[in-house]
């Protein structure tokens, strides 16, 4: 009752109407969030190794919601938008250095910059990013802790040999992967090769459709749309990817999967959500004996659920494999005969040639289990209690200082404790 009373005593003095009050609230509320913005500040910079940067979003956004409703003047509904543009620009800043390893390796991002003119350009809205990188080195190296393969097909020509097996995870459809050799070429051309959707019905049957929805010039993601035509007993198939490459040393990292998206669904063609097909290209020794690296292999990891029983569906697979996979030679040898005669790269081969740099040694860092990179999916669930109590402390510790510190009476202080209880309740479900 006593804060009530304090402010009906406000109210009743001729100095607290109109200008008055509000000159009296402007008082004790900007130092508030002066203190508060300049603590967010030093508390970045300041941050333990624990932090993610996800809670400074979450806590942005959370202030935003909780200042925005009661607001007792116009200014502000202009703090609160220029704290969610301080936190944008600042997180994309702070990407480079928050890909760091412990080691002092990093990635070399094309999309490190500030400005942003793309939607697909920051690392935090690319549908494709640096976590689909490590997964696909990881079933590279065979260090994902998935199931055994097992081995399906050994088949070879003149020019190609290729290989092929299977495994069953407990959940999903089944997962094929593949080592195909190819005789004299690069792992540029064989890049071009497969990213390039103009000249890929020339050889793939099964595309009947390609559309670029977006892309990125900065980080060479690309939203492209696919339909793929089945058997006649069915319906053709609508693919929604996003695709990125990236380049370490002259091994080529191609992820593509299907992502999350907006495009209207519709009857025919059926959409296809879950769908992964990634590759690892590299050069390798010929397999004709010459000792030379004038060859190149693909390591082709995929799987999808097309709607089709997986019994029948890997019976399929096994029937149409090599029939599917001898077309990809004869198909990549007109492609390089094209691209000697001088025909210019097509738009979708010309985005293969914006790749992403990563340091050869920080990717063999990743097959060692006890190397701790700052890349985290999340961060350990130990850390995550001992940082709960943190941001709390820092909190009502501000608050008790700034209340020592101001000399406002008892409404402002009453002001300043009921606001940090409400930013420690924020900061206690980070």
């Amino acid at each position: 009752m006593e804060i009530v009373d304090l402010i009906w005593g406000i109210l009743e003095k001729p100095t607290s109407i109109g200008g008055g009050l509000i000159i009296e609230i402007m008082l004790f509320i900007m130092p508030i969030w002066t203190a508060f913005i300049v603590g967010l500040v030093v508390g970045w910079l300041w941050k333990p190794n624990w932090w993610n940067k996800n809670n400074f979003d979450n806590v942005i956004s959370k202030i935003v919601d909780f200042s925005a409703p009661s607001s007792p003047c116009k200014g502000f509904s202009s703090i609160s938008q220029s704290l969610a543009s301080f936190n944008m620009n600042f997180s994309n800043c702070k990407v480079e250095d928050d890909i760091k390893s412990n080691d002092g390796a990093a990635f070399s991002f094309g999309d490190s910059s500030c400005s942003s003119s793309s939607k697909l350009k920051s690392k935090e809205h690319s549908p494709v990013n640096d976590s689909d990188l490590i997964h696909l080195h990881k079933i590279v190296e065979e260090k994902d802790g998935g199931p055994s393969w097992i081995p399906m097909m050994d088949r070879s020509t003149p020019t190609m040999n290729y290989r092929a097996w299977r495994r069953d995870p407990e959940t999903g459809p089944p997962q094929y992967r593949s080592s195909t050799i190819y005789e004299d070429v690069t792992p540029e051309m064989l890049r071009d090769f497969f990213w390039d959707d103009e000249f890929r019905p020339k050889w793939d049957n099964m595309l009947i459709h390609h559309e670029t929805l977006e892309e990125s010039r900065d980080t060479g993601t690309m939203i492209v749309q696919w339909t793929r035509k089945f058997p006649f007993f069915c319906s053709d198939r609508e693919y929604i990817i996003g695709r990125r490459i990236w380049e370490s040393g002259r091994t080529f990292y191609c992820v593509t999967k299907g992502i999350p998206n907006t495009v209207p669904r519709k009857d025919k063609p059926r959409r296809v959500d879950l769908y992964y097909s990634s590759w690892c290209i590299r050069p390798v020794e010929s397999k004709r004996g010459t000792g030379q690296i004038t060859a190149c292999e693909i390591l082709l990891f995929h799987h999808e659920d097309m709607g089709i029983p997986w019994e029948i569906a890997k019976l399929g697979v096994r029937q149409g494999m090599w029939g599917a996979v001898k077309k990809i030679d004869p198909g990549l040898r007109a492609y390089q005969k094209m691209r000697a005669s001088g025909e210019p790269l097509s738009a979708s081969a010309s985005m293969a040639h914006i790749t992403t740099k990563v340091n050869p040694q920080y990717l063999k860092s990743l097959t060692n289990e006890d190397d701790r990179s700052t890349i985290e999916l999340s961060p350990p669930e130990k850390k995550k209690q001992n940082g709960v109590n943190v941001p709390k402390i820092l909190v009502f510790g501000g608050a008790v200082a700034l209340a020592c510190s101001l000399d406002r009476g008892l409404l402002t202080k009453a002001v300043i404790f009921g606001v940090a209880r409400k930013l420690g309740r924020i900061g206690g479900r980070l």
